[in-house]
């Protein structure tokens, strides 16, 4: 429970942050203030139109993206599984690049189910690869690298040949939460909740599915069951991140591996570590993003890769001496 409460302390410190610096910064009392307290200065409305809603889209991207990735973990008992990984980032990049180039009247709604359907259908190419050539760790992870290679290749395509319209899509390719509105942390927010609360109540399922397919039926799980369901809201979590800052690989990776170093293979106690870990990695990479080259911006999704590629790589070579 201490490291829970040290976590929810760093995503408030890091929240105020990001509330407080940008192309013109803002004193930390001051930014608090005007949360709680707007008025019509500059600043408030700085801090309530740009970069609150910003900070709530980081926030809750980097959580579904940790849990999606502690889950995924998890169910396939691979150490490298990852929604970026897997491909469920390329996927519902992809699938919400068709969304808005050929069906621009479409609502804000249908983006999250069409970038679950999306990220669904990369993964499972990705599996079928690693199953026909006999599943390993480091095989999935590597189809799940060459799917999204193919999906990204896809994606390129369609913003050449339809450049004018894949204008408004960008953000789908980026990986980046700058500009994020309150529509968008609307459009997030309700699916995000409900599906890390689900994926909380899963905790005791997901121990006993940790444990491997014959432990988890002799004790009387149905695996195939579980598994489909933890699956499945593994990848709507990612989705929903992917349906608003884009494809950010790694924090699914990095995240649930500092989460169960710190709290152990309990998800009782590891899902809501590795949300508040996620929440306030993404978060802080954000501020990073805004202060590395200011005033002008770096993508989020680059400073992220520069920290998980390596830990990737690491990894990989950990278990590939096995």
């Amino acid at each position: 429970m201490v490291w829970l409460g040290l976590a929810l302390g760093i995503l408030a410190l890091v929240g105020l942050s990001s509330l407080a610096f940008g192309a013109s910064d803002i004193p930390f009392a001051k930014a608090l203030g005007l949360l709680f307290r707007p008025d019509d200065s500059t600043e408030s409305l700085v801090v309530h139109t740009l970069r609150l809603p910003r900070t709530l889209v980081a926030a809750l991207a980097g959580a579904g993206l940790g849990v999606s990735g502690l889950m995924l973990q998890a169910v396939t008992r691979n150490p490298l599984a990852d929604s970026g990984i897997l491909g469920v980032e390329a996927g519902g990049a992809l699938a919400i690049l068709i969304m808005v180039v050929f069906f621009p009247a479409a609502p804000l709604w249908l983006f999250i189910p069409a970038a679950f359907a999306g990220g669904l259908s990369a993964a499972l190419v990705a599996y079928s690869v690693a199953r026909s050539v006999g599943m390993t760790p480091l095989r999935l992870a590597l189809a799940g690298v060459a799917v999204a290679s193919l999906v990204g290749a896809g994606s390129r395509s369609i913003q050449i040949l339809w450049e004018d319209r894949a204008q408004a899509a960008l953000f789908a390719l980026s990986g980046s939460v700058a500009g994020r509105t309150w529509e968008q942390v609307g459009q997030v927010a309700a699916p995000m909740l409900l599906g890390l609360a689900l994926a909380w109540l899963l905790a005791s399922k997901l121990n006993v599915l940790a444990l491997g397919e014959d432990v988890a039926r002799g004790l009387g799980a149905r695996t195939e069951r579980d598994s489909l369901i933890v699956t499945g809201l593994g990848v709507l979590l990612a989705a929903a991140s992917v349906s608003v800052v884009g494809p950010i690989g790694f924090v699914g990776l990095v995240v649930p591996h500092a989460a169960r170093a710190l709290l152990g293979a309990d998800h009782r106690l590891s899902l809501p570590l590795a949300a508040l870990l996620g929440a306030a990695f993404l978060t802080a990479a954000d501020i990073a993003a805004r202060l590395i080259a200011k005033p002008a911006e770096t993508p989020v999704g680059i400073l992220v890769a520069a920290v998980g590629a390596p830990f990737f790589v690491l990894l990989a070579r950990r278990i590939g001496r096995r």
